[in-house]
Parts: structure tokens; sequence; C-alpha cells
């Protein structure tokens, strides 16, 4: 088998992770490294760049076209559809999906002084911290994990707002000054959970990876991507979701936000596991009614993009 991965630094700590829990080793699970358009424009805003599939595509390509058999992938960079011919045939158990605070001094977001410089690409997180803390500046900032980091270390940013589950995969926890709680700032939908996309049709690599599928990383990631679907999709939208499993019930909640922090739509819903998917798409509709249409329509325009 041969594994399709981005060349970062948290991409290649994830293939070999997978490669490692399949039981291989480089000489017969080798990793192909494939540059995709968001590492092309590796200093543009994604919000201008914008497309699904920024950091997907070109990989899901060579996996079609049978240069590799399988792909590591983040989940929150993954699009909700798969093109055809491809499919997502395990989901892995899931690392901590909140969002982590990196910051000079030690202070957490509460604590950041009037005016501190906060890196980020997400407009979710973006949205999430004005709306919290509107007396902050958040600033575009792109790069792999550890580069963002060093932004801290070298004063040009008093923090920036990363995936925690990147930071302890990378083997930087002790760097987290702050894991923000999902009260405060929801994660990107699947965000903490890692998908191994394969052809629909190479049963032997299906069989091999599908050992690995956690259940209940499934049915959090299920319903957390059919609520974005429900939204119309795309990955750099200002959207957040978390579900979680108890027993047999699965709750999850969902947010839409502006840019400017202001307004913002955020709702719960619960039902069975099995019904993952349908509590997604019916709690998007909720919010769509109750104002996220609008701020979605003023978000994907030109006025906010241009």
């Amino acid at each position: 088998m041969r594994i399709g991965t981005r060349g970062s630094d948290l991409a290649l700590t994830q293939s070999r992770y997978v490669r490692s829990l399949l039981g291989g080793t480089d000489a017969d699970i080798p990793l192909e490294i494939i540059t995709t358009s968001g590492d092309k424009f590796a200093e543009a805003s994604l919000s201008r760049i914008g497309g699904k599939g920024l950091f997907t595509k070109e990989i899901e390509d060579a996996l079609l076209a049978g240069r590799v058999d399988l792909a590591v992938h983040s989940l929150k960079d993954l699009p909700t559809e798969n093109p055809p011919g491809l499919i997502v045939a395990a989901l892995l158990v899931r690392e901590d999906p909140r969002d982590a605070l990196v910051s000079r001094g030690g202070l957490g977001l509460s604590a950041l002084p009037k005016g501190a410089r906060i890196g980020t690409s997400s407009l979710r997180r973006r949205s999430q911290i004005l709306a919290r803390r509107p007396d902050l500046v958040v600033e575009e900032l792109r790069g792999n994990v550890p580069t963002r980091v060093k932004r801290v270390e070298e004063g040009r940013f008093d923090a920036v707002v990363v995936a925690a589950a990147g930071l302890r995969r990378l083997g930087l926890a002790d760097r987290i000054t702050e894991t923000i709680d999902e009260e405060i700032m929801l994660p990107a939908p699947g965000q903490g959970v890692l998908g191994i996309q394969t052809r629909a049709d190479d049963a032997a690599t299906i069989a091999a990876v599908r050992r690995l599928h956690d259940p209940v990383a499934a049915a959090e990631a299920t319903a957390e991507r059919s609520f974005l679907a429900g939204l119309g999709g795309g990955c750099l939208v200002p959207v957040g979701a978390r579900g979680r499993v108890s027993g047999e019930t699965l709750r999850l909640t969902g947010f839409v936000g502006h840019p400017s922090g202001r307004p913002t739509v955020r709702r719960s819903a619960e039902g069975p596991i099995a019904a993952a998917a349908e509590i997604g798409r019916a709690l998007a509709e909720v919010l769509l009614s109750q104002g996220a249409k609008e701020i979605l329509a003023e978000v994907r325009s030109d006025e906010v993009f241009p």
C-alpha cells in the first residue's frame, strides 16, 4: 500500500501514525508527498483563494489515478462529499477536538490585554474570538503548526489559536496556554478526527483500514458534517459543530457566525446515534431559519471576500 500525504510536519506525523497502526514500515507502506493547492498558495488568505478541497483535491486525484492507495486526512479539511470512486473507509478514535490558545506570558483568552494581536486563518475562530472579546485584534496567519507557534515566540503575535489535536500529535502539548472551552469556541466539524480515504473498489485496502474504524468518532463526525452539508458545505465558512455520544444518544451543538463577531446563531439538538445524519441536517435547517442563511450569504459575498 502507498499512502498519499501532504508534506507538512503534522500531515507526515499523522500518516506515519496510521502506517504504524497498520503494522507497516517505510519499506512496505511508503509515503508519497503530494503538494495541494492550499500548500502552493501558502501565504494567501484562505478566504480569498476559497473553494472546497484546498488541502485534499490533488491527493484525491492521485488516489483515483492509482498512484496511491489510501490517504490520511484531517477530517475537518475534507469536503463533505467524496468524488465519485472514492470513500472514507475509516475514521479513527478522536483526539481532543477543541481549539487551543498559545500565548506569550501564559495569558488565557479572557486575560489578554485590550488590543492584543491574535493570529488565525480561520473565519470560524475569528468569529468566536470577537464574539467573546471584540477588543482584540484578529489577524490572518497561515503556515504549519510549528510555524504559527514560532510567530508567538518571535513576538509577531500575542497569541495564536490552533487545533489542540495538532499540537498534541506533534508533541507540542506543553505549548498550550489554554484549551478553549466549547462553550466559548465550538470546533470545526470533524476536528480531531483522522479520516482514511480509499478507492471505493479497492476491497483489500478497505479491509485493511476498516479495523481502525471507531464508531463513536464516526457518529459524532457524521452529525457534524451533515450539519455543515446542510448549511451548504465548505470548510472555510465560520461554522462550528460538536457532536457528543452518551450511551445511545447523540447531542449536537452547531454555530454559525459572522467574521466580525456579530451576529451569531447557536443551537443544539439530540437524538439516537443511528439518526446522526438526520440530526445534523435538521439542526442546519433550524439555524438557517433563525438567521444563519443571511449570515452565510453575506460571508460568501464579494463584500466579505473582495
